[in-house]
């Protein structure tokens, strides 16, 4: 399998192998790559190494540095607001 144009070792255990074998499906998130849990055949669950669910989860700036560091900020785009009533909408 491959994201990003990186290749990732993904290896499938089924609910009662994952929970067999708990600490060699930690030790194979941690050098092989993503761990993948099924049940009933289909993906249930996912294991990674904690330091790359860190480096995904992470933020990175806040959401005024976002939108500063913005292509769009300069470019003259102009955006409207409607004024008016609000719409009516059903929950």
């Amino acid at each position: 399998m491959t994201t990003r144009g990186h290749a990732i070792a993904i290896h499938t255990w089924t609910v009662a192998e994952a929970k067999a074998k708990f600490s060699e499906l930690i030790e194979r998130a941690r050098s092989d790559g993503p761990q993948t849990i099924t049940r009933h055949g289909r993906m249930a669950a996912v294991v990674v190494d904690a330091g790359e669910w860190e480096r995904k989860t992470s933020r990175r700036g806040t959401l005024a540095e976002f939108f500063a560091a913005s292509p769009l900020r300069g470019s003259g785009v102009q955006l409207k607001r409607l004024r008016g009533r609000l719409r009516k909408f059903e929950l």
